[in-house]
């Protein structure tokens, strides 16, 4: 079979015929790459190329948070080891942790193939604009650095912040914050400048303290046989210091009642239950003797 000589070239079918010319047309058309295969073609490279990186990049950071965990349970057991306070040891485990983490992140965004000298630049850069803008963190920072250094208070201490009057145990010193847990099982969470930059007062660092109790009697009520009573509460209290001595005196003479007070040493920790216990023998005792604890009165007397 004889073509016409029209110019092209027609390839031979798999059954040894020609096509027609718009069925060889269309198989041309079908064989040359277009545009978005070349497209594709020209940036396979670059995405095989950066999801290599980025499965890098995911491998250095779980590795990395392995090592970081790994880094400061050590640090924490040398520490411990060497006998440091543990307000030093929570506040270098904080400081520790940021570190790392924040090399982590430097490692990973050059892994990704972004320059590192371009990211401590924009850092260094934001650094002065946070710096201006968190003035206040900062001064935390520094406030966690002199509690450090100073040791107005430690962990386990129980302290009473005098400016807004929060008080309770210290359960752990931060970087910019201070734990404190209330007697009633709240948590207080007080910046380390106001600790630092203010007045408190730490009640347990002391191994003993002072515990002062008051009662009022009636003007009517025999005032020494109230003393006798309270003596003999005093010297049979557990938790008197008895080397330190106790006194028992008349504190004051009030509108409706004249107020006698004792005076002890007990050890810290036994300070709120043996003014407790004292307050409610005290309170049994009286009554026991018939010696009245009035309560605010006004007498008013009637002249005809």
């Amino acid at each position: 079979m004889h073509l016409p000589n029209t110019g092209k070239h027609f390839p031979i079918l798999a059954d040894g015929l020609t096509g027609s010319l718009a069925e060889l047309q269309e198989l041309e058309k079908v064989t040359e790459p277009g545009f978005l295969g070349t497209y594709l073609k020209g940036i396979t490279p670059y995405f095989t190329n950066f999801a290599i990186r980025a499965a890098i990049a995911a491998l250095i950071y779980l590795a990395g948070r392995k090592i970081i965990k790994w880094l400061r349970r050590m640090l924490r057991r040398a520490l411990e080891r060497s006998g440091t306070d543990q307000g030093v040891q929570q506040f270098l485990d904080s400081a520790t942790k940021i570190t790392l983490n924040f090399i982590l992140v430097i490692a990973v965004v050059n892994q990704l193939g972004v320059e590192t000298s371009s990211v401590v630049a924009v850092l260094g850069s934001a650094g002065l604009t946070l710096g201006l803008a968190l003035q206040g963190s900062l001064s935390n920072f520094a406030g966690g650095v002199l509690i450090l250094l100073f040791k107005p208070f430690k962990v386990g201490d129980y302290i009473i912040e005098d400016t807004h009057g929060n008080e309770g145990t210290v359960s752990e010193i931060m970087i910019f914050y201070t734990k404190l847990s209330t007697s009633d099982n709240r948590t207080a969470i007080i910046p380390n400048g106001i600790l630092a930059n203010s007045s408190l007062t730490n009640v347990t660092q002391q191994d003993k303290r002072r515990l002062d109790v008051y009662v009022g009697i009636s003007y009517d009520a025999d005032l020494q046989k109230a003393k006798e009573i309270l003596t003999g509460l005093l010297d049979k209290e557990e938790a008197v210091l008895k080397e330190e001595g106790v006194s028992v005196f008349v504190d004051a003479l009030e509108d409706s009642s004249v107020r006698l007070g004792c005076r002890l040493w007990v050890a810290t920790g036994d300070y709120w239950q043996a003014k407790w216990r004292l307050n409610e023998k005290i309170k049994e005792s009286f009554d026991a003797n018939h010696i009245e604890i009035p309560y605010n009165q006004l007498a008013v007397t009637v002249k005809k």
